[in-house]
């Protein structure tokens, strides 16, 4: 028998940018009264327009929070059906007056990703008692099958809605690629059990948070974006505190900076800017 591929199959969905800037809010203060309000009201008429149309094909295409903590005020979280029109959404908010008041301190481009450990084991020893041999055209085209097969069962979780709960927890990650500690080294059915026992935690709190995963190989710095939608942020902590103590994460896991915000229409923009909230 072959050797099986080690790398499981994925399938993509929607491309996500996350853009976090700080407020320049001394500058914003020299400035006349009439002019914020007009800066303002372009930027809730913009802003507004991409968060309740269906901007490149998407039903929920962008969210607003507004920061907690010192890492940023506001948050835009973008979804869209191509890497053009989430393009399209960031030279959107670039072309903003209010833009020459907002600093970039960080952003993070990724793609929303559901791995297939299970299914990738049983199509792969499927296809090999088939006598194919990987990668090979026939091979490729049985997992091109299943892919698009898969693809339309799961595309309401490859193309969701941004979930409208009150907080947002955004944090990237890793799996450790270290001399003593490898995950890419990690036969197949290993990493294929591990995973099942990580996602049963998950499902425990399907009720309380909803999570959104996004690949970022290839596209940002880190391999994973994690979000985290809940109405209690208490929820954040209790879900991945446990989960720091399940074998993938305690073992193989790096985690990168946290993000957290609150959830705010773009209405309310003049009242976050003006230090208020809603």
């Amino acid at each position: 028998m072959a050797e099986m591929p080690p790398v499981p199959l994925t399938l993509e969905g929607a491309y996500v940018l996350h853009q976090i800037f700080r407020f320049a809010r001394p500058a914003w203060r020299q400035q006349e009264a009439f002019h914020c309000d007009r800066i303002v009201q372009h930027a809730v008429e913009t802003l507004g327009g991409m968060s309740s149309g269906a901007k490149g094909g998407h039903p929920s295409p962008s969210a607003i929070y507004s920061m907690i903590g010192h890492k940023g005020d506001l948050m835009f979280v973008h979804f869209r059906n191509s890497l053009e029109d989430l393009h399209r959404a960031e030279l959107e908010v670039a072309g903003m007056e209010l833009a020459d008041f907002l600093e970039p301190t960080h952003s993070y481009l990724s793609v929303i990703e559901l791995g297939l450990y299970e299914s990738s084991a049983k199509t792969y020893a499927a296809l090999s008692e088939k006598g194919l041999t990987p990668h090979t055209p026939e091979w490729d085209a049985d997992v091109a099958e299943v892919v698009t097969r898969q693809t339309a069962a799961m595309a309401p979780r490859l193309h969701p809605e941004i979930p409208s709960a009150k907080f947002i927890c955004f944090y990237p990650m890793d799996r450790l690629r270290g001399e003593s500690k490898n995950w890419y080294q990690v036969p197949m059915a290993e990493r294929q059990r591990m995973m099942h026992e990580h996602g049963l935690i998950g499902r425990r709190y399907a009720d309380s948070v909803k999570q959104i995963i996004s690949g970022s190989i290839g596209f940002d710095d880190w391999e994973w974006g994690v979000d985290l939608f809940a109405d209690d942020p208490l929820v954040f902590k209790k879900l991945i505190y446990e989960m720091r103590f399940d074998e993938v994460s305690a073992v193989y896991a790096k985690f990168g900076t946290f993000y957290v915000g609150l959830r705010v229409n773009a209405k309310d923009l003049r009242q976050i800017l003006a230090g208020e909230l809603p």
